[in-house]
């Protein structure tokens, strides 16, 4: 008899101890739960004026920077280099950038991925920037460029023709500001001899200031007398006579 009421006495104990408990470790697991609650705080308040966070850190997205330039992708191939490993498989972009103002450079990049290429080449392209002279919409002479095995033949055309070039150097033609011209592939089609030939016949293009200064020297500007101002004739004072 003593032994079971010692048992009871125990397993009373013991239930009453686990009553104890819970409380506490509800306790525990409100606290836990309400620290893994989203902050309804407001976020504009942790920054300035400025866009920058008071807590030490910049602005998280910088503005893009825009310009008047425009890109166009030529090619996009993809290349292949034997190793001793075996063989590793690129992408390889050609584009051209142009503000169509008389700016224009080419570009090339190789990388793994085609957006990496690609922003490659664009980033090249804009430090191969070169100027080309124009005369209105137009050209103004034929020329005969060429690049390797690559040949371009480029004559102006009158208002109103348009861009009548196919492949590459039309591309080339666009983003440099040209609106009627004639082009014509004589040499090689690989596109990136065509841009070039297409490049160095607009390059050398000459306009009467550059003849003028290639045959007389720079003329220096003759200094224009200044212009003399109407003087406002001044009233005569009679003098009335007595």
């Amino acid at each position: 008899m003593t032994n079971e009421k010692n048992v009871n006495q125990v397993e009373a104990g013991t239930t009453a101890a686990t009553e104890e408990n819970k409380p506490t470790q509800a306790k525990k697991f409100e606290r836990k739960f309400n620290n893994s609650k989203p902050s309804n705080r407001d976020k504009s308040k942790d920054q300035n004026k400025d866009g920058k966070d008071n807590r030490g850190r910049g602005p998280r997205r910088p503005a893009p920077i825009k310009d008047d330039f425009e890109e166009k992708v030529v090619t996009i191939r993809r290349v292949t280099k034997v190793t001793k490993g075996g063989r590793h498989f690129r992408f390889a972009a050609v584009v051209v950038v142009g503000n169509k103002k008389g700016q224009v450079g080419l570009g090339t990049g190789k990388a793994n991925e085609v957006p990496d290429a690609i922003k490659k080449a664009i980033k090249e392209a804009r430090k191969n920037l070169v100027t080309i002279s124009l005369r209105g919409t137009t050209v103004p002479h034929d020329i005969l460029g060429k690049f390797g095995a690559g040949t371009v033949l480029i004559k102006p055309a009158k208002q109103g023709t348009g861009i009548i070039a196919g492949g590459p150097s039309r591309a080339v033609i666009e983003l440099a500001g040209i609106e009627d011209i004639y082009a014509k592939s004589l040499g090689s089609n690989n596109p990136i001899n065509m841009i070039r030939a297409t490049l160095d016949g607009l390059m050398n293009m000459q306009t009467i200031t550059k003849v003028q200064e290639l045959r007389f020297g720079r003329v220096k500007p003759t200094p224009v007398a200044p212009i003399k101002t109407h003087v406002k004739p001044q009233p005569i004072k009679i003098e009335e006579t007595k």
